[in-house]
């Protein structure tokens, strides 16, 4: 029987976001499986930290106490319970040329500064343009991200060489890999068929060690990466001067890195909160990285942001609440302070195996068939931001879908503009252009090439009650029209315009002619007759 327990109401509120979550009772059950599945996280953090760090060319402990902070304040504050972060790869290879040019006290004063603009974005509810991103982006990101993630795996199938250099593993060392593998995504996918009380990936690791320790199997190990032994994380303001100098060097660092780590945390949120069937908070997750990462950068750590490859460990082991969060960083703090010498012992093929598991359920199998079906368009837009997040970062990606989506969808509105001439049922020998379809920056030219005033009666209305004027270049195409009439000494006469319009055209606007039934729309932009200028609503 499950049993609960009441707790108090928990709320702290920023301008609208609320922090914790409120709860008022707590499953015992729930809790269980939030504690193991935070504690099978923390094992699969310890190697990606552990390499990122590699990555970016500091030391594992670094890494690790990156994964530690982020990890626990994202999980206490984040937008999306469930969701864990810590120290990326998609960071880490933005990181290296700071680090290599001017050292791990520069890397922390960007990052806190990285924490600072996100909090920021997190302010200015930024957050909410993540909705723009298509869905064809979305699908070819993840994807890009599962295939991240499987070639991260690679490097633990190599060994250090007689120079110094990694070689491919060979020999009976490669086969026993393989097979330790094969084993734990067998006992993954066996686990849950036959009891669901333990998360199946900490069942796999623990099996497959058990045997490798106890039989002394001669495979790669976690301590062969680092050791992970360590103390807490020491408090430490960056050792950089306070100048404009240092601002130049950290700040297009920060900039990067902020819109990267929030890419990737915004993302995750949204595939998380579609597995889970849950709404997240996009600004409260914006606030809670940049609060992590600033933080972060005062206790030596590397920075980090949402990890979709753990997030999924976490939401399909059955984790759900931010305690699932918040176990993966403590149990990672515990394996730091007392329990290396036993997590060292732990082999890397099984953690490999609970990666590749996390592949094959990330990645977008259903695409194969949707490029199929979908626009061709849709279809490019999901590969093309498939190789680019393998090929470069998901941030890069993510902007280059976006914008090519963006343009497909300009020249495909472009296209619908169109007139239909027909008689005036009101006004004898006049013509009624119906214009149908969007104007804006993409249908401009084509609107004005729709029209020939010489061969047009005396008398035109464009009725615009099918359309839609929707910028500042829309305008100006009816004022070229407008003047094209003019000039050949015809009556024009606009029907169905907004009624903002009369302030926006400026030699077109005593053409509008006013009906009970116009749209009550507004334009993107306005126009301030006091000074001249356009601005934004």
């Amino acid at each position: 029987m499950t049993q609960k327990t009441p707790l108090g109401d928990l709320a702290i509120r920023i301008r609208g976001n609320t922090f914790f979550t409120r709860s008022r009772e707590i499953s015992l059950p729930q809790t269980r499986t939030d504690i193991l599945s935070g504690l099978t996280v923390a094992l699969a953090l310890v190697p990606e930290a552990v390499a990122f760090a590699f990555v970016a060319g500091v030391d594992p402990l670094v890494g690790l106490y990156a994964a530690f902070i982020v990890g626990l304040i994202t999980a206490a504050f984040g937008g999306r319970p469930g969701m864990i972060s810590g120290a990326t790869g998609a960071l880490a290879v933005v990181m290296v040329a700071l680090v290599a040019d001017h050292g791990v006290d520069y890397l922390c004063a960007t990052v806190v500064l990285m924490g600072r603009i996100q909090i920021a974005a997190g302010l200015l509810r930024l957050g909410k343009f993540i909705r723009m991103v298509p869905h064809p982006v979305m699908l070819g990101s993840v994807n890009g991200l599962a295939i991240v993630i499987f070639l991260a795996q690679m490097e633990q199938f190599e060994l250090p060489g007689s120079d110094g250099h990694h070689v491919w593993m060979t020999g009976p060392t490669l086969w026993i890999t393989l097979a330790l593998v094969a084993a734990t995504m067998g006992i993954i996918w066996a686990t849950p068929k036959l009891t669901k009380s333990f998360p199946a990936p900490l069942v796999a690791i623990g099996l497959v060690a058990a045997v490798v320790i106890l039989l002394d199997v001669p495979v790669p190990r976690v301590g062969d990466l680092a050791s992970l032994k360590g103390g807490l994380p020491p408090f430490a303001i960056p050792d950089v001067p306070l100048t404009l100098e240092t601002l130049k060097i950290i700040l297009p660092y920060a900039v990067i890195l902020a819109a990267i780590g929030l890419i990737e945390s915004l993302l995750t949120l949204n595939l998380v909160g579609e597995i889970t069937r849950k709404r997240g908070g996009a600004s409260q997750e914006c606030i809670a990285q940049g609060a992590a990462n600033t933080v972060t950068g005062f206790f030596g750590g590397m920075g980090g942001c949402a990890m979709i490859g753990q997030s999924m460990i976490n939401v399909n082991s059955g984790g759900r609440t931010r305690l699932s969060g918040l176990s993966a960083a403590l149990f990672l703090l515990a394996f730091i302070l007392v329990g290396s010498s036993i997590i060292e012992l732990i082999p890397l093929a099984a953690l490999v195996g609970v990666m590749f598991m996390v592949v094959i359920g990330t990645f977008a199998w259903q695409s194969f068939k949707i490029l199929r079906i979908v626009p061709r368009a849709d279809a490019f837009v999901i590969l093309l931001v498939t190789v680019v997040t393998v090929l470069e970062d998901l941030a890069i990606a993510v902007v280059v879908g976006v914008i090519v989506s963006a343009l497909v969808y300009a020249w495909n509105a472009a296209s619908r503009i169109h007139a239909r001439a027909r008689p005036s049922e009101t006004e004898a020998g006049a013509r009624v252009y119906e214009i149908e379809g969007p104007l804006f920056f993409g249908s401009a030219t084509g609107f004005t090439e729709l029209f020939e005033p010489t061969s047009d009666p005396e008398h035109v209305i464009l009725d615009f009650a099918n359309s839609r004027v929707v910028d500042q270049s829309a305008l100006q195409a009816i004022e070229a029209v407008a003047e094209k009439y003019t000039a050949a000494g015809k009556r024009l006469q606009l029907r169905h315009l907004s009624h903002d319009r009369h302030q926006l055209l400026h030699k077109a606007g005593q053409l509008i002619v006013d009906h009970s039934d116009d749209p009550d729309y507004r334009l993107a932009v306005d126009y301030d007759i006091q000074t001249g200028r356009l601005g934004g609503h």
